[in-house]
């Protein structure tokens, strides 16, 4: 199981394991540019990604349109909540 250790601006750390390890790991990669889930396989995205906020990472959502057979609009989600990646491992 992956885990991921992050230290926020105020000092605090704090360790994820699995897949929201793997999400965090995504948005950190991702940066300004933000991600999909139309981008990002994955089962569940969006539930990783409320455990994330939950935990007091700040992730913002904006909406975006989408074309093709099923046009609509979807979510891209960035991390807002400054992190320095302490320790990683998979």
């Amino acid at each position: 199981m992956s885990n991921i250790t992050i230290r926020k601006a105020d000092g605090s750390c704090r360790t994820f394991t699995g897949r929201q390890a793997w999400m965090l790991r995504k948005l950190i990669d991702a940066g300004s540019a933000g991600i999909t889930l139309l981008e990002t396989s994955g089962a569940r995205c969006s539930h990783y990604i409320y455990m994330l906020r939950k935990s007091g990472l700040n992730i913002s959502t904006t909406s975006e349109p989408h074309a093709g057979p099923f046009p609509g609009m979807h979510g891209r989600y960035r991390l807002e909540t400054p992190v320095t990646v302490v320790a990683e491992a998979a």
